[in-house]
């Protein structure tokens, strides 16, 4: 997965440098090259992107919940006594 990822973010890269190419000969094909690789970007490769990060992570962990807000507390509190 993470290979695919790399392959398209490099494609929509160079892709989006080509439109900017484009862009100095004829500025509606290279506006539209531009804003069809921001669209692939933002509604394909990212939330590929992010499923491919968060697989095997629990959301849970990394949310403000009173007990994580309690762990918190419990250990700024040990940190702040292992000082002294």
């Amino acid at each position: 997965m993470s290979i695919i990822l790399r392959f398209f973010a490099l494609a929509l890269f160079f892709s989006i440098v080509y439109g900017f190419i484009v862009r100095h000969g004829s500025p509606e094909k290279g506006d539209f090259i531009i804003g069809i690789c921001v669209l692939a970007s933002v509604f394909i490769f990212m939330p590929l992107f992010l499923l491919h990060r968060w697989k095997g992570k629990k959301l849970k962990d990394y949310t403000l919940s009173p007990e994580n807000m309690e762990k918190m507390k419990q250990t700024l509190y040990e940190k702040k006594n292992k000082r002294r």
